[in-house]
């Protein structure tokens, strides 16, 4: 048996360190830790794909959050079930207990709890996701109808804003480190990000 643990984040600007504290407790070897600086969007991903090749039955696969893993739920239930079924591999998750797939008492409770809790997970993230789409169509078409300007003409905003916007508002960037990544000042990058929260984000009316 031995210890993974994999550790990513979206760019090279953002700091690994939080996650590797937290992985200190597991005596990890350093060889047995795997990095991304890439998007969770899916799971072609150069270190994750060589992390899996290396994943025998009964070893132990430890993250310090489920959103490092991925961040869409339907594909990290597919890829959590090749893990812990078809690799026979255990899951461990830092920040949420109930995700820990390792046998308790005996009895399979940890695995059948830890699938509960993800299948909980993904459903509501998909309800909530398909929610805001829908509210955010529903707001651009008032808008629209209204005769409203969605942007701003005279200042053009540079190439992946909206998808870097998409991420402050996920959580996944901060402020500074968004406008790091699109070479604008925090003050202007925070002005047309609030801009782009009004009309795209999800409104109560």
């Amino acid at each position: 048996m031995a210890y993974f643990a994999y550790v990513r984040v979206s760019t090279k600007e953002q700091n690994v360190d939080r996650q590797l504290v937290a992985l200190k407790p597991y005596n990890i070897k350093k060889k047995n830790i795997y990095c991304d600086y890439q998007s969770g969007k899916d799971f072609d991903r150069p270190e994750y794909q060589k992390l899996i090749k290396r994943l025998r039955a009964g070893d132990c696969l430890i993250i310090k959050s489920i959103d490092r893993l991925g961040r869409n739920y339907n594909d990290i239930l597919i890829e959590w079930q090749r893990i812990t079924k078809e690799i026979k591999a255990d899951i461990i998750v830092i920040d949420m207990d109930l995700l820990d797939t390792r046998t308790k008492n005996g009895s399979l409770t940890g695995t059948l709890i830890a699938d509960m809790v993800l299948q909980i997970m993904a459903y509501f993230a998909q309800t909530e996701r398909e929610s805001i789409h829908q509210r955010q169509a529903e707001g651009i078409a008032a808008a629209k109808a209204k005769g409203k300007h969605l942007g701003r003409r005279a200042s053009p905003l540079p190439d992946g804003f909206r998808t870097v916007c998409m991420k402050c508002f996920d959580g996944e960037l901060s402020i500074r480190e968004a406008a790091t990544i699109l070479n604008m000042s925090h003050a202007t990058f925070y002005r047309h990000f609030v801009t782009w929260k009004k009309e795209y984000s999800v409104s109560d009316g």
